[in-house]
């Protein structure tokens, strides 16, 4: 008898297949997922490892994109206003891609999206956006759009934005969920490299701090500390110009004493009203003014022109208005480059205040050297009169007596005229003595000052503020007699532009070289009709002439008319 064979236990195999397939697949995207986790774990600590910001921003991008398998990645860098972007670092696009879209956006359209709302945005079609304006021509074709905000310490630094997913495919939120990590990192490390590059510049401060005080104290020229100052800034702001002015004596104005860099000559001997200029404001409020393009601020008198070329630009006081302002320094750099963060105008701050603290030093330690060297002249006049003066008068007298007794009439003669000797002997060194201890008084109205004052009571006639610029050692070369002079023929000069003229603009510039002083006064109006009266240039030349001078009358170069009157100056005076 047969025994019937058992059922046997069939599974379906389709089943089966389903079954090996989902866990290959679920295999796959673990080991995805744990790829993906490695990847971005690297990309964290490459990011990281970046110090300087520039490479640190560069690096970012790279990695984002590579994250998320995108064909074209940017970092858009967030300006002080808030609304814009000032600056754009790219991966995927080519030098020649670049150079056909022509400028990086601003944050317009899908793009100032992310600044308005900053948020993670995913599009599967870029133009389907409201905010979408289309590309500018040759832009490479996009599509697909993802972007996250980088936030640093609680603030929107900027935004990356990826497009072009590879394969024609959409991000997805685990694209989302990844870049966002990353930029949580990416801050850190942004953040990590402004406070390494802020530490770097704060060290370079230092080290220009150190370099003045040291020249100061060293018994440097106070016009060598300035340049050094003008040029110290110039190279740790990044700046184009530096300039340095100095309070007038005597006069309610500043001096351009320092001018280095771009457009120097131009503003090298200004002469700066209190109220209308970056930097007599900055000296009159004791606090920083900066402006976003100076060559157009309405602050600046457009005459003489000196900032062609030039926009941002800052100007800080030296010193504070606790211990007093010295002078002010200014700084600008080119047109289109950033303007001064507040960052970097706290530092450019902090450094000319310690500057200021350095020439507080130099002048009390010349000051007591001065006190040293009038204590010694005391001393010497105080011996030469108590001493010499006496043993010489002494000597005298008894010459003097010795003489009646002299029966040689050639010798009594000899003996008498050594007692005149003596006598004038004793008059110069009482004349020494008195030298000594002259004291030098309240120092007099000199040249620059009274040409300030004259430039400024003819305002309010000419109906706008002339522009001054002197140059050299006018107060000490030029003498008094040829400064009389000098006031005389500015006086006249301003006064012929206020009555026949007709101009709105005017210039004084005052030079000299120690040999020959020059004055010339040019205005932009209707210039000297051939048949006016000339009796005020007859005057100028006459005075001119009487100091072996000339007197040159043109036309100037914007219109109007241009008055230079020369003359040598004496060659022994300011060297006696």
């Amino acid at each position: 008898m047969a025994i019937p064979e058992e059922p046997r236990v069939r599974l379906p195999q389709l089943r089966l297949d389903e079954l090996l397939e989902e866990l290959q697949a679920r295999l796959d995207a673990a080991r995805g997922t744990r790829d993906r986790v490695h990847s971005l774990l690297e990309a964290v600590l490459s990011v990281g490892r970046e110090l300087d910001l520039e490479h640190a921003l560069h690096s970012i991008v790279e990695a984002a994109a590579a994250l998320v398998d995108a064909e074209y990645a940017a970092l858009g860098v967030i300006g002080p206003d808030g609304s814009t972007l000032t600056a754009f670092h790219t991966v995927g696009a080519t030098d020649q891609d670049i150079a056909a879209i022509g400028h990086f956006p601003e944050g317009h359209g899908i793009l100032g999206e992310l600044i308005r709302h900053p948020a993670p945005l995913r599009l599967s079609k870029l133009s389907q956006h409201p905010s979408s304006y289309g590309f500018p021509p040759n832009h490479p074709p996009m599509n697909s759009f993802l972007g996250v905000p980088i936030r640093v310490r609680g603030q929107v630094f900027g935004n990356l934005y990826l497009t072009e997913k590879r394969g024609g495919l959409d991000f997805d939120e685990e694209d989302e969920a990844v870049l966002s990590t990353l930029a949580v990192a990416a801050g850190v490390a942004i953040d990590n490299a402004r406070l390494y590059e802020e530490s770097l510049l704060r060290e370079r401060w230092l080290l220009a701090n150190a370099e003045i005080s040291h020249s100061l104290m060293s018994g440097s020229e106070r016009a060598e500390a300035l340049d050094l100052i003008a040029e110290r800034a110039r190279e740790i702001t990044g700046s184009a110009l530096a300039a340095v002015a100095m309070p007038m004596a005597d006069a309610p104005a500043l001096g351009v004493e320092i001018a280095v860099g771009a457009e120097a000559d131009a503003h090298r001997g200004l002469v700066l009203p209190l109220g209308e200029s970056l930097m007599g404001l900055a000296f009159s409020a004791a606090a920083p003014v900066s402006s976003d393009d100076v060559n157009s601020d309405a602050r600046v008198a457009p005459e003489p022109p000196r900032f062609r070329g030039l926009g941002p630009a800052v100007a800080v006081p030296i010193g504070t208005s606790e211990g007093g302002v010295r002078g002010v320094v200014l700084v600008a750099r080119e047109a289109g480059r950033p303007v001064f963060s507040a960052k970097e105008t706290e530092m450019l701050q902090g450094f000319a205040a310690q500057a200021a603290i350095a020439m507080e030093l130099a002048e009390r330690r010349q000051d007591a050297q001065q006190i040293a060297l009038l204590e010694d002249r005391d001393r010497i006049a105080r011996d030469l009169h108590d001493l010499a003066i006496q043993r010489l008068f002494a000597t005298g007298m008894t010459l003097q007596s010795a003489g009646r007794f002299i029966e040689h009439s050639e010798a009594a003669e000899r003996v008498l005229r050594a007692v005149d000797d003596l006598d004038e002997t004793i008059k110069i060194i009482r004349s020494t003595i008195f030298g000594l201890r002259t004291r030098e008084g309240a120092a007099g109205t000199g040249l620059r000052a009274r040409i300030v004052r004259m430039v400024g009571e003819a305002t309010p006639v000419l109906g706008f503020a002339p522009s001054v610029r002197m140059e050299g050692l006018i107060d000490t070369d030029v003498p008094s007699e040829i400064a009389d002079h000098i006031v005389a023929v500015l006086s006249e000069a301003l006064t012929n532009i206020a009555r026949h003229a007709h101009a709105d603009r005017a210039q004084v510039v005052v030079t000299t070289d120690g040999r020959e002083v020059c004055l010339k006064v040019s205005d932009n109006g209707v210039g000297i009709p051939p048949d006016g009266r000339r009796s005020g240039l007859r005057n100028m030349a006459e005075r001119a002439e009487s100091l072996g001078g000339r007197l040159q009358v043109s036309g100037a170069g914007t219109g109007g008319a241009e008055v230079e009157w020369r003359v040598p100056l004496p060659a022994d005076h300011g060297h006696q």
